[in-house]
């Protein structure tokens, strides 16, 4: 079954290709904004998704599958984007210094042009240990920290500071395989 990712992401590209699955790119056409006043994080991860996987099931043929997905991170309630630029991602890191986040990905499944086939969310929580002034600083010249969520990229630099990680590891770095083929293996009968 191919999949259409409605999606840039080339870890998320890579992430599908590696564990098998047949994908190829098309836009989505979402800019991304900022969360709705009051809105929960998961909710908010959903949202974006699923406008990513209509935004480019919009473009696809008809009966097409296209996914969305959308990471975020937070820490007690904050969403954590992708830094604006080294201030931000400094600021970033020295948050999560010592500290045990979130991360969510939203995964929205489209039939083209418009149904909505899955949409659900996966949350792991990673553990930082203390991070200097120094590494920060390292960590921010290094240029790994833009756009990622949560200004890190756990499977790069930034895995010196991970103590502890519960969840699903895949999810982190942008897309829940497993929760993926869970609700594609019906799909394929």
């Amino acid at each position: 079954m191919k999949l259409l990712l409605a999606s840039n992401s080339p870890r998320r590209i890579e992430l599908l290709r590696n564990a098998g699955f047949d994908c190829e790119v098309i836009p989505s056409g979402v800019k991304e904004g900022p969360p709705d006043s009051g809105e929960p994080p998961e909710d908010y991860a959903r949202r974006l998704a699923r406008a990513k996987a209509l935004g480019g099931a919009a473009n696809s043929p008809a009966g097409s599958l296209v996914l969305g997905a959308d990471t975020i991170v937070t820490l007690n309630g904050l969403i954590l984007g992708k830094p604006l630029g080294p201030f931000d991602a400094a600021r970033m890191a020295r948050l999560l210094s010592g500290m045990t986040h979130q991360v969510i990905t939203a995964i929205c499944l489209v039939k083209a042009p418009d149904q909505v086939v899955a949409l659900k969310h996966e949350t792991t929580f990673v553990t930082f240990r203390e991070i200097s002034v120094d590494e920060v600083h390292s960590y921010v010249a290094s240029h790994e920290p833009y756009d990622k969520a949560g200004g890190y990229a756990i499977q790069g630099l930034a895995s010196r500071f991970v103590t502890r990680i519960s969840g699903c590891y895949f999810n982190v770095v942008g897309l829940p395989i497993a929760l993926l083929d869970e609700i594609l293996r019906p799909l394929e009968k």
